[in-house]
């Protein structure tokens, strides 16, 4: 209000001076004070400069008139954020000044760090003075703040504040130790308008908690010729800066004489002393951010005034009247000019304005080291450039001093560990969602970085290795030669087809016996034939399957047991009609012989031979990779290429066997002398029994044992069919020969 005065006279709003007019003002660095400050300059048009960060305005009238001698606050924000993105920081604690600024911020940029999967363990606010006798009531709030801030699992904290708040922060951290509170080291990250402030009361106040802090700054530059400035500053000589003497006595803690009540208490004030002498903590001899941003605001406003002074020394034509008009404008065009103003300051950095009012500029990364004589350093460690894409962030990581409970290694500040590979994210229920479980992969998935929410599956032709963070390339599989299994299956298909040979080969040999007559000699041959068939069909399923294989694997399974289930139900039959063609009269003679017999198998053959036709001929198998039967393996099958098919070649083989094993049931208490009934009988139950069990074996099992399985079932159940029909015979044949006589046959008969 003294300002907007005749200089001398404190009457607002009344000035009989023409000569000095308030043309402009530079504010800062609180917000409070620059808002209140606008609310009366914008009435006068006339502009501020601030070299803080812009206060919120409601009236856009009063926003006009702000130039900033600072960069974007969004930007500056953004610089933040991608400060915690890259050393991810994603479990943070949060503390704001309680001013409009720090509102903004808690509920218009924490948001947006939330979008990037950042989370808070706690947003506290710092209370705000308002009176002298509530200073008690907010110490006991702020240490309540701070008490939690220390308790917290968090090791990263952002600070929103200004330069007092340092101040706060300072006396929050002393009062704490005599509280008995934890006092944790934690990394403050610290918004652009904090400076670095003391009160008296704290020359000798430990500083170490804000060792390895990072902040960001306004870009600043060395000013040539600052220092020796400083130097020549003499209270004594500069009587009326009257600022200058307060100050001395401040900083080095001592008082002039005319300022003494009593003369013999204190350090005497000399003038003499040096401002080396003084700790960083209570004085800085190069200039700080906020003091180069003045620095620069004061020439901004001395280049406008210059271009103004010359817009005004243009010869002109216009009376007195108009140019008293123009005079009474000069802070509107001030205004217009500050905002089209560029420089090179004295220190080579460019000063310009954007469009709104807001120095052009990038930040830098600034680590804060601390040491024992209360000394600090500000350490650049990096920059951001607004203009680059995406706000580009340069880091220096090596050169950033970290403090000392992190042994240099960059703190992690996370809710919990990071899921390493193999793992995926399970939320924990009332927690924030940077909180949670990790939980191993499902079995057949995979995850190969760390922190993921899902596990993915491998290709087709892939595996997940035993710690499912990668994935391994399947292995073929087929039942082969050269394995254990596939050899002893092979061996046990040969000696069981060589046994059916010397079976053959005993039963040509004595051929005219009463045993081999009496059992239907012919049907004898093609059994034994269809056997040794059946188990050399066995070695067709080992190998890997080929094309030709495929197509006559189970089409020849299929047909020659068929053949071999055909003849036992041809034997049982003629068995039966023999006994029932013994009573006189009987018509049934005419179907005994060979005709009936050959009948039997030549039909149920051409029936199984037909349906092999259909299949080969419509959905033939072929060679096809199974990727999901087994882990590990790609397995090499043969697809049936039709189900319905292949399901009625053993369907229609399947009601063979069960239409003979009936018939040899109703058989198998009728005289015999070679007991040809009973071995019928129970050949096919075993030959039931193994296929019976074959199904549910089948579908259990996976890869190379389906078709281990397979083997299996056509080994035993034809071994079943040889070993209960023949052997006996064999036995007689090479063994008794003494058996083999019609006397013995008669015998049995009576």
């Amino acid at each position: 209000m003294e300002l907007l005065s005749t200089l001398g006279t404190f009457i607002p709003n009344y000035k009989c001076d023409t000569h000095n007019n308030l043309v402009a003002a530079i504010g800062g660095p609180s917000e409070s004070v620059v808002r209140h400050m606008a609310t009366i300059l914008s009435t006068y048009k006339i502009p501020q400069v601030m070299y803080a960060s812009a206060p919120i305005q409601n009236d856009r009238t009063q926003a006009v008139f702000f130039h900033q001698m600072f960069p974007n606050g969004a930007h500056h924000y953004m610089g933040i954020l991608q400060l915690l993105l890259h050393f991810r920081w994603m479990w943070i604690g949060v503390i704001y000044l309680d001013d409009d600024n720090g509102e903004n911020f808690v509920h218009n940029v924490l948001p947006m760090f939330s979008q990037r999967n950042i989370c808070f363990e706690f947003i506290e606010r710092f209370p705000s003075i308002t009176f002298s006798s509530e200073v008690a009531e907010m110490m006991l709030e702020g240490l309540e703040i701070f008490n939690v801030a220390m308790r917290s699992s968090a090791n990263v904290f952002i600070m929103h504040g200004e330069t007092q708040t340092m101040t706060i922060i300072r006396t929050l951290q002393r009062f704490s130790v005599f509280e008995d509170m934890p006092v944790k080291t934690k990394v403050w990250v610290m918004t652009a308008q904090m400076e670095f402030t003391s009160l008296a009361c704290q020359r000798g106040w430990d500083i170490h908690f804000i060792h390895g802090a990072i902040s960001l700054s306004v870009p600043s530059k060395k000013l040539q010729g600052f220092q020796e400035f400083i130097r020549m500053r003499n209270p004594t000589l500069e009587n009326e800066d009257h600022f200058l003497r307060d100050f001395w006595e401040n900083v080095f803690a001592c008082s002039f004489p005319e300022s003494m009540i009593d003369k013999n208490v204190g350090q005497i004030c000399t003038g003499e002393e040096k401002w080396e002498s003084l700790p960083k903590s209570v004085f800085e001899m190069s200039l700080i951010s906020h003091s180069h941003s003045i620095y620069n605001a004061v020439y901004a406003v001395a280049y406008a005034l210059n271009a103004l002074d010359q817009h005004k020394s243009k010869p002109s034509t216009m009376g007195d009247r108009e140019r008293q008009k123009l005079l009474s404008q000069k802070p509107l065009q001030l205004h217009l000019l500050l905002r089209s103003v560029s420089f090179n300051s004295s220190a080579g950095e460019k000063v310009a304005f954007n469009q709104n009012g807001e120095l052009i500029a990038g930040f830098d990364i600034i680590n804060w080291v601390t040491f024992p004589n209360q000394s600090f350093l500000r350490v650049k460690v990096g920059e951001l450039e607004p203009g680059a894409p995406h706000n580009m962030l340069t880091i220096h990581e090596e050169a950033i001093i970290w403090p000392s409970r992190f042994n240099q290694m960059v703190p992690l500040s996370v809710c919990n560990p990071p899921c390493r590979a193999g793992y995926n994210r399970m939320k924990k229920e009332g927690k924030p969602f940077c909180c949670y479980y990790c939980i191993p992969c499902p079995e057949g998935k995979i995850s190969n970085q760390t922190d993921v929410d899902e596990c993915f599956q491998c290709s087709e032709d892939h595996y997940p290795n035993n710690g499912q963070d990668s994935c391994l390339p399947k292995g073929i599989s087929f039942l082969s030669y050269e394995e254990p299994l596939g050899i002893t299956l092979a061996i046990f298909a040969l000696s069981f087809s060589f046994i059916t040979a010397l079976v053959l080969g005993s039963f040509v040999k004595h051929q005219n016996t009463p045993i081999v007559k009496a059992n239907n000699r012919s049907l004898s041959y093609v059994l034994l034939v269809s056997l040794f068939l059946c188990f050399l069909c066995a070695l067709l399923f080992l190998g890997r399957p080929e094309k030709v294989i495929c197509l006559i694997r189970h089409t020849a399974f299929g047909l020659i047991f068929s053949m071999a289930v055909s003849c036992v139900l041809a034997k049982t039959i003629t068995v039966i009609l023999a006994f029932m063609a013994t009573k006189p009269g009987s018509r049934k003679r005419k179907w005994l012989g060979r005709r009936l017999a050959s009948s039997i198998v030549i039909s149920c053959s051409l029936i199984q031979a037909t349906i092999c036709t259909l299949w080969l001929a419509t959905f033939p198998p072929f060679p096809d990779f199974d990727m999901h039967a087994v882990t590990r393996e790609i397995i090499v099958e043969c697809n049936e290429g039709s189900g319905t098919m292949f399901y009625c070649v053993l369907g229609f083989m399947g009601f063979l066997a069960v239409v003979c094993f009936a018939v040899a049931f109703l058989a198998r208490k009728l005289p015999d002398s070679f007991h040809e009934t009973k071995s019928i009988f129970f050949s096919m139950l075993i030959f039931c029994s193994v296929w019976m069990t074959f199904v549910p074996a089948h579908l259990s099992a996976k890869g190379k044992h389906v078709v281990a399985v397979e083997i299996f079932s056509i080994l035993a159940s034809s071994a079943g069919l040889l070993g209960c029909i023949f052997l006996p015979k064999c036995y007689i044949l090479v063994l008794r020969p003494d058996l083999n006589k019609r006397e013995h046959l008669r015998k049995r008969k009576k």
